[in-house]
């Protein structure tokens, strides 16, 4: 147990130098990242705390695998399992072997059997072993009748009797009879031999694995020393990234004032970028203020200056195709509707829109203009450039932490000098060591029995083949008798009359009765013994253990003791209240996670004192008591840009008579649409006679065409895009005044929280900040206990030492006896019918002493009243 006690020293260690876990976790929380904006006009805040690169624990290869297919003899596995559940059905007795460990823990003695509860517990265990108990009875009684029934067989032979007497009667279905033996016979043999076969698969099985049983323990041995050797470098590893925190914590205090400048930055702009940024907006707005007035004024020029030329271009038209339609060809009866029905059309060639009444925007252009000889944009920009210079003044008005940089340097080298001092105060080396030396010196040991269970298993090998010898002896004598028998039979011969090689067959079958009676005792006794104890080795050990029902037996509270809860941690720590098990402990080596988390060690070691020495230092906290910062040297608009905003409120945007531009803009420019117009009089034209009078219409229809093309597309175009401008100006000159007021009010309100109310923004920074810090070593916490939870000191050989004996014990022992005497069994029982049928059809294939012949009592007597008489056989020199 020296090697126990160098691991428990190695565990302390881990969980002392890896103390940091669940402090930390409880007394700091990761302060969330604020949502970063893509505006360029500001800078973007760094994150407050990255994750850090601690790489990874370097990880052991182990090379067991704990795991068996039996191949094609499994199959044999599984009938016995089987036979085995038909014999025993009943389920693992977890309860009863529990009371029976709890009740007799002081010893078992044979007057406490007595008492009424133990009572109860043996017919529990009796009813229990049942199936077992009744087929153990019937191979003992086997074991006790069949030399006693040889015996008597022998007696009453030499008496001619039981098939004694050499004297065969004839029978009519003889030769029926002798089939069905013979056959019967054939059928038991072909039985046994299978069952021989079984049984020597099963022993030549046990010997081939056991030899591989070997490599079970080079590799475990071999997994235990990779595990001894790695141990020291994975715990080394994890202390010296303890630098990778620091080193971190370094370069945060180096660079605080962007790191605290931008935190005070984040926190300030939730208010003050967004006053700044509708301040920004609103110098747009001016720009597209300015464009749309301009816009306005353009297109109205042109709108007045069009509507005169197509004013004058109309009536032109109008008055030269009234002359047209004035033609004395109009007054000819089938003409004449069509010139009135374009006569009565003419007053649709004039205007609609009237552009003139319209007042003049030059008033708020020159206004607007104004305003925009001061670049507001600059100014604002000014504003963004004065908040977004937070973090240079922070650094500024905090080089008096920049200046104790060397004296938390030496604070926190202090901190990894106590984490290795600490991790040194143990031999973990020197430990392991001693524990790999324990390891070469025992596989040395076990090496030496090499040869030791070699040899055994060679004599088993042996006893076991010679058991099945006896059987291959009778199954020798049954299958000569049965050729030869068979061969030398001769119809025609009389039982006196028999040929040798018949005769030979049926003294072969005897033979084989004679060994049958020495040799099955012998082997049910074998059998009996092998299933006793290997069935029950199946059932109550490898069973449960392949379950896990085992553990739940070990794991028990109280088992061992009323005083002492669980067992396992009462054996390893002495203190058997911690809430280890043997199955929780398994399941986690199974996982391959670390043997820290298996063992539960951070139950055993109060590690919190060490943390408040070590990582978490208070001094650390005070170095930033002192930070005072003052940002009220900063601006965010100046009085121009002020001012400039108030003037674009009144610059006469609001007074424009939006409507009435609208209500124009809205009419059509021609009360009817020319070209249409130009359509229907070509329509009417083409009604006409051919002749002067349709030319000149359709001529007049063309020039109409050419005053829309000419005239009243460009008017559309200058509408369309006054009417737009005119929307713009309305939306933008909507409440004008009170947007400019709460864009200041806005401002205003930043200014004030930045002058009055920023100490409790850098104060609440401050300690954010430091939290951040200590998030660092946080995460080294956070990882060492993750690292010691699953990769350091991965248990799996553990594990696999458990799986590697179930495998030998029940796999490559335990079902290779079962299927040994299953097989035995199988030909000790079947040899009761062959000596029973041997010795029936040996009758048939022995030469006989007497025989019966039939003799007439009168010559005219029918066979029913023939007899038999005994007739002795005729001398052969032969035979």
């Amino acid at each position: 147990m020296l090697w126990t006690r160098w691991l428990v020293l190695l565990l302390c260690w881990w969980g002392a130098a890896t103390a940091t876990t669940t402090a930390a976790s409880g007394q700091y929380e990761r302060p969330k990242q604020s949502d970063s904006r893509a505006d360029p006009h500001r800078q973007r805040s760094p994150p407050p705390m990255e994750p850090l690169d601690f790489g990874f624990v370097p990880a052991a290869v182990y090379g067991t695998h704990a795991y068996y297919e039996p191949g094609a003899i499994g199959i044999l596995f599984h009938m016995v399992h089987a036979f085995l559940y038909v014999i025993q059905p009943n389920s693992f007795p977890k309860d009863l072997i529990v009371k029976v460990i709890q009740q007799n823990m002081g010893g078992i003695k044979l007057e406490e059997w007595r008492k009424p509860d133990n009572v109860v517990l043996l017919l529990e265990g009796a009813y229990y072993e049942l199936g077992f108990l009744v087929c153990a009875t019937v191979g003992v009684l086997f074991v006790v009748l069949v030399p006693v029934l040889g015996m008597c067989f022998c007696v009453c032979r030499c008496c001619e009797n039981c098939g004694g007497e050499m004297h065969q009667r004839q029978r009519k279905n003889a030769d029926c009879r002798r089939g069905f033996f013979t056959a019967t016979l054939v059928a038991t043999t072909i039985f046994i031999v299978l069952g021989v076969l079984v049984a020597y698969a099963a022993n030549h099985n046990m010997s081939s694995h056991i030899k591989n049983t070997r490599r079970f323990i080079n590799t475990n041995i071999r997994d235990l020393k990779t595990f001894a050797n790695n141990t020291p470098a994975q715990i080394e590893y994890m202390t010296a990234q303890y630098t990778t925190a620091k080193n971190k914590v370094l370069s945060e205090l180096d660079n605080i004032g962007p790191l605290l400048g931008g935190r005070i930055h984040s926190q300030l702009e939730k208010e003050v970028v967004p006053s700044l940024d509708t301040a920004l907006r609103m110098t747009g707005a001016m720009r597209e203020t300015k464009e749309a007035l301009e816009n306005v004024s353009s297109s109205l020029q042109v709108l007045q200056e069009g509507t005169d030329r197509l004013k004058d271009s109309l009536s032109t038209e109008r008055a030269s195709l009234s002359n047209t339609l004035s033609d004395p060809a109009c007054t000819n009866g089938a003409v004449s509707p069509s010139c009135n029905a374009i006569r009565s059309t003419l007053f649709q060639l004039g205007i609609n829109a009237d552009f003139s009444k319209l007042p003049d925007v030059g008033y708020a252009l020159e206004n607007v203009n104004t305003v925009l000889k001061i670049d507001l944009s600059n100014i604002i920009q000014k504003g963004y450039l004065s908040f977004n210079d937070t973090p240079r003044l922070v650094k500024e008005q905090t080089k008096n932490i920049v200046a104790a940089l060397p004296r938390v340097k030496g604070m926190l080298d202090k901190i990894g000098s106590e984490i290795n001092g600490f991790a040194k105060m143990f031999p973990v080396e020197a430990s392991l060591a001693n524990f790999t030396v324990f390891l070469s010196q025992g596989q040395k040991n076990i090496e030496s029995y090499y040869a030791q269970i070699d040899q055994i298993d060679f004599y088993r090998w042996i006893g076991c083949v010679a058991v099945l010898c006896m059987v291959v002896l009778i199954l020798s004598f049954n299958i000569l008798g049965l050729l030869c028998g068979t061969c030398g039979y001769d119809k025609q011969a009389t039982p006196t009359t028999r040929g040798c090689m018949s005769n030979t067959g049926g003294n072969l079958l005897m033979a084989g009765v004679c060994f049958s009676f020495v040799f099955a005792w012998v082997l049910m006794a074998i059998v009996t013994t092998l299933f006793v104890v290997g069935g029950n080795v199946e059932k109550m050990l490898c069973e449960p253990l392949a379950s896990r029902q085992l553990f739940q037996i070990i794991d028990t509270p109280f088992l061992v003791h009323p005083s002492k809860k669980n067992f396992l941690p009462g054996m390893l720590f002495q203190n058997p209240n911690i809430d280890l098990t043997l199955g929780s402990m398994y399941r986690e080596c199974y996982d391959n996670n670390g043997l820290y988390h298996a063992l539960q060690l951070e139950t055993m070691f109060n590690i919190n004192s060490f943390l408040n020495r070590t990582v978490y230092n208070k001094d650390l906290a005070k170095v930033f008591d002192s930070v005072q910062v003052d940002l009220q040297d900063i601006t965010l608009l100046e009085q121009a840009g002020r001012e400039n905003l108030i003037n674009f409120a009144n610059t006469g945007i609001g007074i424009i008579d939006y409507e009435a531009y609208l209500a124009e803009v809205n009419k059509g420019i021609t009360v009817v649409d020319l070209l249409t117009f130009a359509t229907d009089l070509e329509g009417q034209a083409d009604q006409l006679p051919r002749g002067a009078l349709e030319n000149a219409l359709k001529g007049h229809a063309s020039s109409i065409r050419q005053i829309h093309r000419e005239l009243v597309v460009p008017m559309e175009q200058a509408m369309s895009s006054m009417s737009q401008s005119i929307k713009q100006l309305q939306k933008t000159s909507t409440d004008l005044p009170v947007k400019v007021t709460n864009i200041l009010s806005a401002i205003d309100a930043s200014e004030y929280l930045i002058s009055n109310n920023a100490s409790h923004v850098v104060k609440q920074e401050t300690r954010n900040y430091v939290k951040s810090l200590v998030g660092y070593f946080k995460q080294y916490t956070d990882w060492v206990h993750n690292s010691l939870t699953a990769e350091v000191a991965q248990c799996k050989p553990i594990s696999n030492i458990v799986d590697s004996m179930e495998i030998v014990a029940c796999s490559f022992i335990a079902d290779s006896v079962n299927t040994f005497w299953f097989g035995l069994g199988l030909c000790s029982i079947l040899l009761l019918p062959s000596i029973i049928i041997s010795i029936k059809l040996a009758k048939y294939y022995r030469r006989m002493d007497t025989e019966d012949v039939f003799e007439d009592s009168s010559p005219y007597s029918d066979t029913l009243f023939r007899f038999p008489r005994a007739s002795a056989p005729p001398i052969c020199a032969d035979c």
